[in-house]
């Protein structure tokens, strides 16, 4: 099989995150319409994600926070987004990078996307570097250690309705 030069694994992923920078965009100017809310899946402990000391106890690894009728401040730039949340009632403000994101899904309309944010690119050119960590800090991956670059399959089926 020809080696891809054009990473097209990070260009559809990337083309795919905007959708989700759109989304919350127009979320952050005016609210969310009609039954339209968001389940969003993130690295706790990617470059860039910052929350809080106590949050990072609790999930260590990974994180799914819910955008509906409880959230402030949301903030979207091209890199990622703020949002002020309420955790056992204390109030806390997350940054994520859309590298950092996982999953988005809105089940108003069964709609969802996920992601492997170890494909993000990077402006410093270190996506290797970032590649590995990610990985080391998701844990093993379903297809198993023997999958080969460039053969990425993006699932939906985390997010699809169950029967």
């Amino acid at each position: 099989m020809a080696e891809d030069h054009m990473r097209y694994d990070i260009l559809a992923q990337e083309a795919l995150r905007g959708v989700v920078r759109k989304v919350l965009a127009e979320v952050a100017k005016t609210g969310l319409p009609g039954d339209h809310h968001f389940f969003i899946s993130f690295v706790t402990r990617a470059p860039g994600v910052r929350l809080s000391e106590k949050l990072l106890g609790q999930y260590d690894k990974e994180m799914t926070i819910v955008i509906q009728n409880q959230y402030w401040d949301l903030k979207v730039n091209e890199t990622g987004f703020e949002v002020g949340l309420s955790f056992d009632g204390i109030p806390e403000t997350l940054v994520i990078p859309f590298s950092a994101v996982k999953g988005f899904f809105d089940p108003s309309v069964q709609f969802g996307l996920q992601f492997d944010p170890a494909t993000a690119a990077r402006d410093d050119g270190q996506e290797d570097n970032a590649d590995d960590a990610l990985e080391h800090a998701a844990g093993p991956t379903a297809a198993g250690d023997d999958e080969k670059p460039g053969e990425k399959v993006v699932s939906l089926d985390a997010f699809r309705k169950k029967p």
